[in-house]
This record gives C-alpha cells, sequence and structure tokens, in this order.
C-alpha cells in the first residue's frame, strides 16, 4: 500500500514537471510551447516560427500525463514508464534537432544554452520512470481457482467393469484411509 502510494506520488510529480516544462525557458529565451511539433519530424529541423500552444511541444507531455493519470487508476506499472518514455524521448528528439539546426549546444555557460524548461522535462520523464518501478502494479492470479462446489459422487462400477480413476475420485484398489500398521511385539 505505502509502494502504491509513494509510486503514485511521484508519477504525479513526474506528469506535472513535465507539463509544466514548455512553459518555461528552453532554449535562448524561448520558450518549450514555441517549438512546432512539427518541426521535430521534418526536414528542416528546429526554426524561429513559433506554434500554437496544441501544435507544440506541450502535446505530447499533455497526452503523457493522460497516460500517467490512466496508469495510475488501474495501477499499471507499463502505463506510467510509457509516460516517462514519451516525454523523455520528446525531450531527447527536441535535443538532437535543436543541435542538428544550431551546429552544437552548451548547458550553462556565457551565451545561449539548454535551460530549466529542459531540466524540467528531463527530471519529470526520470521521475516518471522511477514512479514506475517504485509502484507495486496488481497482483496477478496464479494458477487456477480452486473449485468451491464439492463433487458429485461417483457412480458405482457394474460387475466386471474396469473404472479407472480421475481427477475426482481415486483408485478403486486403493483404500482411501491410511492403513495404520501396529508395532512389532518384541516379548
Amino acid at each position: 500500500m505505502v509502494r502504491n502510494i509513494l509510486g503514485s506520488l511521484l508519477a504525479l510529480i513526474g506528469a506535472t514537471a513535465a507539463v509544466w516544462s514548455p512553459f518555461r525557458v528552453w532554449y535562448d529565451g524561448r520558450l518549450g510551447r514555441d517549438y512546432r511539433l512539427g518541426e521535430l519530424f521534418s526536414g528542416t529541423g528546429v526554426t524561429a516560427a513559433k506554434a500554437a500552444l496544441f501544435g507544440s511541444l506541450f502535446l505530447p507531455f499533455a497526452v503523457a500525463a493522460v497516460v500517467t493519470l490512466v496508469g495510475i487508476v488501474l495501477r499499471s506499472r507499463g502505463l506510467v514508464a510509457l509516460a516517462g518514455l514519451i516525454v523523455l524521448g520528446f525531450t531527447v528528439l527536441w535535443i538532437v534537432r535543436l543541435g542538428l539546426a544550431q551546429g552544437s549546444l552548451t548547458v550553462g555557460g556565457a551565451g545561449p544554452g539548454l535551460e530549466m524548461g529542459v531540466v524540467g522535462a528531463v527530471g519529470g520523464g526520470a521521475v516518471l520512470l522511477l514512479a514506475s518501478l517504485v509502484m507495486p502494479g496488481r497482483k496477478r492470479r496464479r494458477g487456477r481457482r480452486r473449485r468451491t462446489t464439492p463433487l458429485a459422487p461417483a457412480e458405482p462400477a457394474a460387475a466386471g467393469e474396469v473404472t479407472r480413476p480421475g481427477p475426482a475420485q481415486p483408485a478403486r484398489d486403493e483404500p482411501t484411509q491410511p492403513i495404520r500398521q501396529r508395532p512389532p511385539d518384541h516379548t
């Protein structure tokens, strides 16, 4: 129970960090929501053009947050891990595409570099993956359910008929009670 609560709390924190990250500065004073989602998959790479909110990096992170919420409700470690991979995948794809467009990237230091929005996205994705490891998930049933109704009594065999023991009835020639042997007399 504690692992489930802790995993759910971590998943909510990770999803919140991921959804919040496009509203922070990602690179050179630009917010994450300013980058077009289509630029990540086009041959042009990242450009200076601005994007609408649901055409920006916000969209995959919002989808990841919804997947996280469904994963928490269903107690599915796989869905929470998938949400983390969505966030990290789009963040890494953006970093690669921006690096190709700029020629090089820096973290901190002088001049333009990766900023707190990227850190929030990477951190949110990592926390989602951690939450999927912490969550216990659903318990799986192992084996078949045991029969709760009593078995019907076996029909007696006709004279001369050979009966074969089934799963519900003992063999005819074997006793059903253990034989108690008397200890030998040593007198």
